[in-house]
């Protein structure tokens, strides 16, 4: 028998049933249907959803797509089907035999539905079974009072259709219209007959206003094994942050001891919150890490505070801290703020303290710069400093430092105008050091053609710049200044032309040549012994057709050069670039002319430089580097990787070379003379492999081995297995980094032994990161060599 029922609808064939017994008939269905659905989705949003996980729990009915149009039940039919109805005058109605009443996507299923006029219930017992698309929950009993929202479920289990989900609870309990309790209950992301944890509580309160549930003696089990207990323990039933524990993270190594990090989460508003980790070391001391985070009109930043009050295996440091600060965004469409300010407490702390905030390769650099751009011209302040690491490094600061760019593109036809200027204070930390203000003008102009095949450029600019030097006061002397004025121009053209072919060999390629050529000339001044900002650039392929060699204006090397170079490119016939080669070298006009690439100033030539990329059916990658001497007949610097990736993992091997005469060149400003000596008192030369593996949809490894060649001695050991399920995951990785070469003082080398556990559960709203393209199995394990991906091929082009 199946019955439609309808608000303006009035069943004839009821004869027995007046019309307000039709009307209390509508109305109980109607509160029946609404407010157990309520229940059951106030109950389901428990599970946040994890889309990177298949449905693998419960039953094989399936998930409802959220994306179709919700049917308004208030207005839409209701439909029962029953074996039986009997009506008893206007006090009872009873529905007995395979019950079930569906509206739209919601369905109840139930031996029998006995609705009562007298006290206003609803009952439903024996086999209930709900389901509205997203839940999927059984009871034995269903009891709901309408005219007081009460109502009361018993021995429930549900399942959870569209993620990984399920439970029981002895009773399921709704007191008002935002608050359920559930009594004796767990939930849990594994499947079925997966009980490999669970979370336990005596009892859940659910409050819909607060968006929060609350747990009663929560005990967390894994195989029914008690692993912790709380008295207490809320959490949010929506997209909202909450404030409370998340995984912690075990591990042991051969400088901290047993590790062992608890990260607290403290939601403090909407628009800032707190993450601090206690970490324990038994070899160091309880660390505090802190990492603040804020949104503002202004733009977003992130505050990081480490610190170890006592350090057991360097007592000498006492308290031993780092900070940095990061800020950026932007205010009122024109204005963009940058801050970055980096300290720590001592010059060894990144090489004896595990940190997130840096490492021991870089100075810390700590700047603020505020910008304001308009179409045509842009202002900008800057205040930079650096830390040093060695007593000996002696870095400027800029205090401030104020940048001006004007752009007039078309100022006529084929020709366009800019104009850039600076002016910066230095000071150094070291108080013999001089002080300088520095002034710089630079206009351009620019003549540019283009077409399809062809690019020619003209370019000319003045490079104006004044110095005033203060010498710092001596015994003898006092302070002196000292006034530089330096006026430069510069002259450049460049050229290049695209020229293709369909070729005859490998039909369906096309192959391009593109040369390419420029002249430079920037005539010889008197040379500046001032070094404030400058570094000098890496020199490679790419730095043929720039103009210079330092990064900053104080070196403005003379040149009168021609600087010319090749590439060649493949493309198949959905136009995916598959090999690209390209060679350069620059030739000298004059020998007396500075040569900053060769260690003989005579020479002619600079080093000749190539690149190269092949990627060989999507599968097989190739890039290389390299830069050879045609003086000296040596390499200067040299690098390759190689890749071969397959269904289920990849395999990779890299080399890198570098003479330490270029070494010495890249690092010969910015740093101490002592300090420059230690650096690039050897070549570089290490070899690289690194490897992973999916060894089915649960395990999965990788390793990487990294070796120096020039001392003979491996730099770093790497292995991780990760393995997971529907719902939960555990890594473990081992690594083994040297930390001190062999010298003759140490004969033999120093190495930091460390493994590595981490652990969670899946399946509400968590991830276990365990993915190939991760490269490392676990992400909080830090290393400063492993994989990198620098092939630079086009994949289309238009």
């Amino acid at each position: 028998m199946t019955l439609v029922l309808q608000n303006i609808f009035v069943l004839n064939w009821i004869k027995k049933i007046e019309k307000t017994d039709i009307k209390f008939l509508l109305t109980l269905l109607r509160n029946l249907i609404n407010v157990v659905f309520f229940t059951l989705i106030s109950t389901q949003i428990l599970a946040k959803s994890d889309k990177s996980l298949q449905d693998e729990c419960c039953s094989n009915k399936q998930c409802v797509n959220a994306k179709l149009p919700l049917i308004d039940s208030n207005t839409s039919s209701i439909q029962i089907e029953a074996n039986s109805l009997e009506a008893f005058n206007q006090n009872k109605v009873k529905y007995s035999g395979n019950v079930v009443i569906v509206q739209g996507n919601k369905q109840i299923k139930s031996d029998t539905v006995t609705l009562y006029e007298i006290n206003k219930r609803i009952v439903a017992q024996g086999n209930v079974n709900i389901n509205d698309g997203k839940l999927d929950i059984f009871s034995d009993k269903v009891v709901n009072y309408f005219d007081t929202d009460f109502m009361l479920m018993e021995n429930n289990k549900y399942n959870f259709l569209c993620k990984p989900g399920r439970g029981e609870a002895y009773k399921i309990s709704k007191i008002d219209k935002s608050t359920y309790i559930m009594e004796n209950a767990y939930i849990t992301s594994c499947s079925e007959k997966n009980n490999t944890w669970k979370l336990n509580a005596s009892r859940i309160v659910i409050d819909q206003n607060k968006e929060e549930a609350t747990f009663y003696h929560p005990r967390f089990k894994i195989y029914n094994f008690p692993i912790f207990y709380l008295p207490i323990l809320t959490v949010p039933i929506s997209n909202t942050r909450k404030t409370g524990f998340l995984y912690p993270n075990i591990s042991y190594g051969s400088k901290n001891g047993f590790t062992i990090e608890t990260p607290i989460y403290w939601n403090l508003s909407e628009n800032y919150d707190l993450e601090t980790t206690l970490i324990h070391m038994t070899k160091r001391n309880l660390q505090f890490n802190n990492k603040f985070r804020y949104l503002s009109t202004f733009g977003s930043g992130t505050i990081h505070l480490e610190f170890l009050p006592k350090d057991k295996k360097h007592p000498e440091k006492k308290k031993r801290w780092g900070l940095l600060y990061k800020h950026e965004g932007n205010f009122q469409q024109d204005w963009k703020l940058k801050f970055n300010y980096l300290k720590i407490s001592d010059n060894n702390y990144f090489s004896n303290v595990n940190s997130n905030i840096g490492n021991q390769e870089n100075n810390q650099i700590q700047e603020s710069k505020i910008s304001y751009y308009s179409d045509k011209w842009d202002i900008s302040l800057l205040i930079h400093n650096l830390q040093p690491f060695t007593e000996n490094d002696i870095p400027y600061r800029i205090i401030p430092q104020f940048n001006f760019n004007y752009y007039a593109p078309m100022l006529m036809k084929f020709l366009d105008f800019d104009l850039t200027g600076q002016i910066s204070k230095f000071n150094a930390n070291n108080k013999k050091a001089p002080s300088t203000i520095r002034i710089h003008i630079e206009p351009g102009l620019k003549v540019p053609i283009s077409n399809s095949w062809g690019v020619w450029i003209t370019e000319a600019r003045l490079l104006g710049t004044y110095y005033q030097e203060k010498t710092a006061p001596s015994a003898h002397l006092k302070r002196q200044k000292k006034q530089i004025t330096r006026l430069i121009p510069t002259f450049k053209t460049r050229g290049s032309i695209i020229l293709e072919r369909h070729m005859k060999t490998f039909k369906n390629y096309i192959q391009t040549l593109e040369p390419e050529i420029q002249y430079l000339y920037i005539p010889e001044k008197e040379k500046s012994n001032s070094s404030y900002d400058t570094t000098f650039l890496q020199t490679d392929y790419y730095h043929l057709f720039r103009n210079r060699n330092f990064s900053s204006i104080d070196k403005i090397v003379g040149s009168n050069q021609f600087s010319y170079a090749v590439s060649s490119r493949f493309f198949n016939n959905s136009y995916k670039e598959r090999l690209n080669i390209s060679l350069g070298q620059i030739f000298y006009l004059k020998k007396n002319f500075t040569n900053v690439q060769s260690n003989i100033s005579s020479s002619h030539y600079s080093s000749l430089s190539a690149t190269m990329d092949f990627n060989y059916d999507d599968n097989l990658f190739y890039h290389s580097n390299f830069q050879y001497d045609t003086n000296s007949k040596k390499i200067q610097l040299s690098n390759f990787t190689l890749e071969y990736q397959f269904n289920n993992g990849y395999l990779q091997t890299s080399y890198r070379y570098i003479k330490p005469s270029y070494i010495e060149k890249i690092l010969a400003y910015g740093y101490s003379k002592d300090r420059l000596k230690e650096l690039s008192q050897s070549k570089i030369s290490q070899l690289g492999l690194l490897t992973a593996y999916q060894i089915n949809h649960k395990w999965q490894a990788n390793a990487q081995y990294f070796f120096d060649l020039t001392t003979k001695q491996a730099l770093e050991w790497l292995t991780g297995l990760g393995y997971h399920s529907n719902c939960w995951y555990v890594a473990l990785t081992y690594s083994k980094e040297l930390k001190n070469q062999k010298t003759k003082n140490n004969k033999k080398p120093k190495y930091e032994d460390r493994f590595n556990l981490k652990f969670g559960i899946l399946g509400f709203g968590t991830n276990s990161n365990l993915k190939l393209n991760n490269r490392i199995i676990g992400n909080e394990f830090t290393s400063r060599l492993g994989y990198s991906h620098p092939f630079l091929l086009k994949q289309s082009t238009t």
